[in-house]
């Protein structure tokens, strides 16, 4: 069974950054896609950042030139910096996996950890 644990959330002022890890267990990591999901509360999952499993990465365009991408094979951890950080970036991140079959999907959650930008 795939297991993702993110790490990293904090308290940080506005524009500071933070640099969170999604460490993924129990499956083909190489296989996957995965996203970097926000929801703030209130507020509905909203998609920030993806990478395939080629590394083709996108991004929403709130967060375009602040955030990025990337992942580690080698580690099984997809991470994402966080520059530049507004108050409106305030929200739980979660990461997620996929993995698109012929009439399947593997899709899988991480807990999720808390990010508040605040002064």
């Amino acid at each position: 069974q795939v297991q993702l644990v993110e790490s990293g959330g904090g308290l940080v002022q506005p524009g500071g950054s933070l640099s969170l890890s999604c460490a993924f267990s129990g499956g083909s990591f190489r296989l996957y896609a995965v996203g970097w999901y926000r929801q703030a509360s209130g507020k509905q999952r909203e998609l920030v950042a993806a990478i395939t499993s080629d590394g083709v990465t996108n991004y929403a365009d709130s967060v375009k030139g602040r955030f990025t991408i990337s992942r580690d094979h080698a580690k099984n951890t997809v991470y994402l910096q966080i520059n530049s950080l507004k108050p409106e970036d305030t929200a739980v991140y979660y990461c997620n996996s996929v993995l698109t079959r012929p009439g399947r999907e593997y899709r899988y959650w991480g807990q999720g950890t808390q990010v508040t930008v605040s002064s």
